[in-house]
Formats: structure tokens, sequence, C-alpha cells
């Protein structure tokens, strides 16, 4: 048998070209690759394990989210793979995880595929300088064809990611989700960074000309990569940072943009950075010899992707870095249409819903949930990626408000005047109104200003903002019947009571929140 080929470091244009030779998939009219990745479209959280070894075993939080491998499966597992990818064509990167000369990572990721490690490329930060610092190097293989034999495996299904903290290996096998790869990494950075006081966030950032940072908290669907791609800010990035004394720094090198209904008038940013280098994902490209994605149809998936680096944004902090936040905003999407656009929050109510992460979920970001949308509760906003416990991050969070003085809003992305969703009375707030509320917040238009109460939700709003009209900002007086309001708001508030028996925390954070009222 002769050796198969190894490749190494390739730049853009080479991986796309061999991708294309591959038939991985096509190239697009605007210069972007386009490539599916079959059944799967989404991640499997199902499929996640972290292996159960002693330096790390008492810290994770063992569940349906983080479920147990055993060392001996998952070493059998690893050298099974280890050969599978070198007996055929692959693809080596080595780069870093963590714009800062401290907390970065470095890894060499290894790819069956040339468009994985084109992804990984754009997803992770490529360095002149592989790890300065000469740190223990973390290493992942990525084998997108080979197929998990649950009987002998140790795997649920026919694909499985798992990470080995002691062994610092994390290997994704037999799933083409490209969002796995970075998702994979941001737990383990998740569950690095809280042991040296470093807050791991799931949220977009960007800067203004003044120097203000703004982060932007939420799940996928809520609007993190849309509001923080703002032609007069300058975008440090999309979805993941980390928060250390006197720095927010990004975890990435790139974007990972949902594309569902994405044109060039409301996510102009985002539209034009999809060209030579950028990668859509489970797309839909029409039959024509012109080859345009069409972002309107979800045949495929409503969970259509695209990747590219950051060079691809004109207005970015290239430094991929910048000071600690100013402003705080958590993205929640509310299908019920009782929460407020915006919320101004104490530092008790920020930790309050902080843990609650509440907002809808979308089924196509994830397989093996239930269809359509539907209320849940994220803690921190990024559950699925947290394996220490929720209060741990909510308290690194609370430390660095107070520290730093940070102002904290909750913003409303989701339905107001009734129900969301397709059999809904409610409508979505439309993205320029968001836009213009969150122009307020980062302008400091919302500091220091008159507040009314709503006394179901224990939420304070802004009596009027410059720019919005005044019929959004108080929810009960978008409904037709302000007394059914009232009764879906109590349902809520109870869902809240509820899921926060979760958790300990202090008096004060719990009288920061919804109370127990009268009522259904």
């Amino acid at each position: 048998m002769s050796k198969a080929i190894s490749h190494h470091d390739l730049g853009v244009a080479k991986l796309i070209e061999l991708s294309l030779i591959r038939k991985e998939g096509c190239l697009l009219e605007n210069g972007a690759l386009s490539v599916l990745t079959g059944s799967r479209s989404g991640r499997s959280p199902l499929d996640r394990f972290f292996v159960d070894e002693p330096t790390t075993a008492k810290s994770i939080v063992w569940g349906t989210t983080n479920q147990r491998m055993k060392e001996s499966k998952f070493d059998y597992l690893w050298e099974k793979v280890e050969l599978y990818l070198n007996q055929q064509e692959h693809f080596t990167s080595h780069l870093h995880v963590a714009q800062h000369e401290e907390h970065y990572l470095p890894l060499k990721i290894t790819t069956q595929t040339a468009w994985h490690n084109l992804f990984a490329r754009n997803m992770f930060i490529r360095t002149n300088q592989y790890n300065p610092k000469n740190k223990p190097c973390w290493e992942m293989l990525h084998a997108c064809n080979f197929v998990c034999d649950t009987d002998t495996d140790g795997t649920r299904s026919e694909g499985v990611v798992a990470i080995n903290f002691s062994m610092r290996r994390v290997l994704i096998a037999g799933l083409s989700y490209a969002g796995e790869i970075k998702k994979a990494m941001f737990s383990v950075q998740n569950f690095l960074l809280p042991a040296l006081g470093v807050m791991p966030m799931h949220c977009a950032a960007n800067v203004g000309d003044d120097g203000k940072t703004t982060l932007f908290f939420g799940l996928s669907g809520t609007g993190k990569t849309t509001l923080s791609a703002d032609p007069k800010r300058a975008l440090i990035g999309d979805d993941e940072h980390g928060w250390a004394t006197g720095s927010v720094f990004n975890l990435e090198g790139g974007c990972y943009a949902k594309t569902i209904n994405l044109s060039k008038t409301n996510e102009p940013i985002i539209w034009n950075a999809i060209r030579f280098g950028a990668i859509t994902e489970n797309v839909f490209v029409n039959a024509s010899t012109q080859r345009n994605a069409d972002f309107d149809n979800t045949s495929i998936t409503e969970n259509g992707r695209c990747s590219y680096p950051l060079e691809h944004v004109t207005k970015r902090k290239i430094e991929n870095h910048s000071g600690e936040p100013n402003y705080i905003i958590f993205l929640t999407c509310d299908v019920n249409g009782v929460l407020p656009p915006v919320s101004l929050l104490s530092q008790e109510a920020a930790a309050y819903h902080f843990l609650m992460g509440y907002t809808a979920r979308v089924s196509s970001t994830e397989i093996d949930n239930e269809t359509g949308i539907s209320p849940t509760f994220s803690p921190c906003f990024g559950a699925p990626f947290m394996p220490r416990k929720a209060e741990i991050y909510a308290n690194l969070l609370l430390k660095r408000i107070e520290q730093f003085g940070s102002e904290v809003f909750l913003v409303n992305t989701g339905w107001f005047g009734g129900f969301g969703g397709p059999n809904g009375k409610g409508s979505r707030f439309p993205i320029p109104v968001t836009r213009s509320i969150v122009s307020a917040i980062v302008n400091g238009n919302l500091s220091n200003i008159d507040t009314i109460h709503l006394e179901i939700l224990n939420l304070y709003i802004p009596a009027n903002i410059p720019g919005v009209d005044n019929r959004y900002l108080n929810p009960k007086t978008t409904w037709v019947d302000s007394q059914e309001y009232d009764v879906q708001a109590r349902k809520l508030v109870k869902l809240f009571i509820k899921n926060m028996h979760n958790f300990q925390v202090s008096s004060t954070i719990l009288a920061a929140g919804p109370q127990q009222t009268t009522g259904v």
C-alpha cells in the first residue's frame, strides 16, 4: 500500500482547489465554496462526551449535556480513527484558539476533507508565530466519513464528539456538520478558563470609535451575529470570547452566521463577507449555471450557515481584542410575545437572567430536538458548551461587572402582540427596530433615563427611546387583549421561578427576578 498523501498548513486557495478536485463541494457565483453535510445539518448534542478521568471528573457536571466516556473506550477509538486517517489523504493545520498571549491554546487539527480544514482555518486563529510560549498542544482528529460501531466503540450512534482533557485531545468522527469543530474547542476553553479567573462567554463583541466595547450574549438565532455586524462599529467577533482583567478577547478568527432569509439590505456585512474563502453550508443553490445561493429556500434546513474569516469584514478590530465591556446585552427570543424589547438590569438582575438564559429553541440548530420553535432555558446563554456548574460562570460574570461597572440590558428579538411561530398572532420585532434599540444602548442614550416598572415581570423598561416608536416599548400595550397578556406573562413567570430552583443563589439575586403572583 502506497503512503497516503498528507497536506500541512495549506492556504485558502489550495484548500479550495483540492475541495473542488475531490468533489467535496462546488464554487458559487460569488466565489464561496458550497458544501452539504448530509443527514445531520446541526449539532448532535446527544453524541458528545467527555472522558471520565481523575484530573477533571469532579469538576464536570455530568448528565445528558456532559456525558461520560471511559478512558479505555476513548483510547481505543482514537487509535482506530488515527489509523483510518493515516491510510488516506488528509489535511493538517496548526492554529490558535483565543487571541491572547497567555490564554491561547495551540491546536493541531487533522481533517479527512479539505473543506473542513478550510473551515478550521476560517474559524480559529491563523498566526505567524505558532505556539510562541511552547505550551502543551491540543490535537483534534476529524474523520467525517468514519462510521462508529456502537457495540465496540462505546458511542450512541455512528457519530461522536469526545473530549479528553488529560490527553488534550478532541475526537470528531462520523459527523460532517462543521459547527462541531468550533463548539468542541469552545467547550474546552469553557472548562479551562474559569480556573484561571477568566470568563468564557457565548457572545459576540464589537467596539465603537470611542473605544467602548459591547457584548451580545445569546443562543443561535437570537441575533448575535446580525446585531454585532454594525457598519458603524468595529467587529471583534460574533460568537465566542473571553473576559480577563483589562481585556475582552476573541477565541476565534472568523464568523459562523446563520443564513436563513439573509439579505443584502438587512445584513450587508454578512452578505458581502460571503465570497472567495468563505463557505456556505447546507444552503440551497439554484440549479441554473449561475450557481447562486438561495437563502430564502430552507428545503435543506433552516440552519443554513456561512463561515468566513474576519478579514472579510471591512470594519473590524484588527487586534481581535479590546477593552472590558461598557455595555452587555442579553439577547432573548421570546416566542410568547411577553417580554419587552429592552429592559435595564441591575447587577443582581443581570446574574438572575444570565442563569436563566431564557430564549426560544430553534429546532434546526440541534438534531434530535422537537420541531418548530419552543421556549427553553439555557443557563449562561450557552449551557450545551459549559462543562462546569452554571453558578461558577454566573459568579465570574457578576465579579467582572462589579469590578468594571458594565451596564446590562435584556433585549427581546422575538415576538410582540401575541404568541409567535407560524400559527401565532404575534409579530416578530423588525430588525431595524432592534438595531435602533442597540444603537441607543451603545451610544449611552439608555444610561440614567426614566424607566417604567413592569410588575409582573419585575423588569424596568425605558419610558422612551430616541428613534424608536413608543408603541413597541411596553409589551402589554401591543396585545389586543391586555388581560390575556397578563395571563401569559404569569405563566412565563412561573416557568422562571420553577427553573430557578435548579440553582443556589443569594436572596438579592432571587429578589431581582420575577416574583410569585396570584392568578393563573
